[in-house]
């Protein structure tokens, strides 16, 4: 039996025993988890430390290297976000009534778990303790394929969280990482579509276009980050300012980040040149539409059809537009329904453009960091979905769940 074989196998037999498992065990677990991860916080940093300098020797992004490097901070962020988590209602086994129907049929709907969960991600080794709590809260096994960039991370980060498991008589194969990273398991992985339930790949372009086009297994995309930030006429300058800063400089490599900023053509003159100061104080790099241009000292001039770039490093598009209405339009052609930002003091202005922006989140007068699921409530995140079956936007435990109908009669057939 092949190894993939071998894993999805134990992951859906690991699953069913989770599926009955009492919330305040759950909890215990998680607990614990968060724990244990600060306990084995060297053993982790250690591990990080080899994944750091392969990828420094294979040449890596600086934002590829900032996704994959852990520290004290984030590896607290970590154990915050489970015990986050671990307060959380469990979603699973809440029911609500549906119907009575006439023939004194009752009809309820309860949330279930998804079954068995696949992420396939590249150097964010932290997705290995969010998705393994938010699937175990769930009730779901979780199978995490990463990267090679950062295998001995991840690794370590499961073997802490095995540890864990085993030390409540819960099965290890609950929270799984493929320890080869061969497309070709790979590939395998994405055909086990009699035991694994969901695929959800998080990473650049070209991995969700080959999960997407290779999967026999359903599909939850969490597509590039091309979030832009709309200066309305009507904005508080000062505002707007510190949501572009923000957005644009807190972290680069992220898919939350500002890549794009519109700015109304009545307020452009005003605006701009304090832009032009404050970004290159910043050393962020501009490309801008011509009109725009004049107003930075080194932008360069793209044209209209260059715009929709997600960056993830100090590089941002500014482009001049006509009012809400164009910046909208722009939005439709090049957001990537991940999350866009109005600024502005009219309310009318920011209600229309949340309704009519296609996006998973919708923001104003907030920046685009915020879209994040700790931030939003949820715990930690499994990825943000850009696609709207069934989910759409930051993921949390509900999101990795379902509902099945529960149907209570006391006899009746069907004439």
């Amino acid at each position: 039996m092949s190894i993939i074989r071998t894993l999805t196998l134990g992951a859906v037999k690991a699953s069913k025993i989770l599926a009955v498992l009492e919330e305040s065990i759950k909890n215990q677990v998680l607990l614990a988890m968060a724990l244990a991860l600060r306990e084995e916080k060297q053993y982790i940093l250690t591990a990080n430390e080899q994944d750091l300098t392969q990828a420094t020797q294979n040449g890596l992004s600086s934002s590829m290297i900032d996704r994959l490097t852990l520290n004290d901070e984030r590896i607290e962020a970590m154990a915050s976000g489970i015990e986050v988590i671990a307060g959380l209602a469990d979603p699973v086994g809440a029911e609500r009534v549906v119907s009575e129907r006439p023939n004194g049929l009752q009809i309820r709907k309860m949330r279930v778990p998804l079954g068995v969960v696949c992420m396939i991600f590249e150097a964010r080794p932290n997705v290995t303790a969010d998705a393994g709590a938010l699937c175990f809260k769930s009730g779901n096994a979780v199978i995490l394929r990463g990267g090679k960039e950062a295998l001995i991370s991840s690794l370590a980060i499961a073997k802490v969280l095995q540890d864990v498991l085993e030390k409540f008589d819960l099965p290890k194969e609950l929270i799984t990482v493929v320890p080869d990273p061969s497309r070709d398991l790979m590939f395998e992985l994405m055909q086990q579509r009699d035991s694994i339930d969901v695929i959800i790949p998080r990473g650049g372009e070209g991995l969700i276009n080959f999960v997407t086009d290779n999967s026999k297994i359903p599909v939850i995309q969490h597509f590039k980050g091309v979030c832009h930030l709309y200066i309305d006429k009507e904005a508080d300058l000062k505002v707007a300012m510190d949501l572009l800063v923000n957005g644009k400089t807190h972290r680069t490599g992220v898919c939350n980040a500002t890549e794009g900023l519109l700015v109304d053509k009545s307020i452009a003159a005003e605006f701009l040149p304090k832009v032009a100061v404050k970004l290159k104080e910043k050393q962020v790099k501009v490309n801008a539409s011509a009109d725009a241009s004049q107003y930075f000292s080194d932008a360069t001039v793209i044209a209209v059809e260059d715009f929709g770039q997600e960056y993830l490093d100090l590089e941002i598009a500014i482009r001049i537009v006509d009012g809400v209405d164009e910046a909208m339009a722009h939005i439709d052609r090049f957001g990537s329904h991940h999350t866009e930002v109005i600024c502005t003091k009219n309310e009318l202005t920011a209600r229309r453009f949340q309704r009519s922006v296609d996006a998973s989140v919708v923001m104003v007068n907030a920046s685009s960091r915020f879209s994040d699921g700790s931030e939003l409530g949820l715990g930690a995140e499994i990825g943000i979905a850009t696609t709207k079956l069934h989910a759409y936007g930051p993921m949390g435990l509900e999101s990795l769940t379902t509902e099945k109908y529960l149907v209570m009669g006391d006899g009746q057939i069907r004439a």
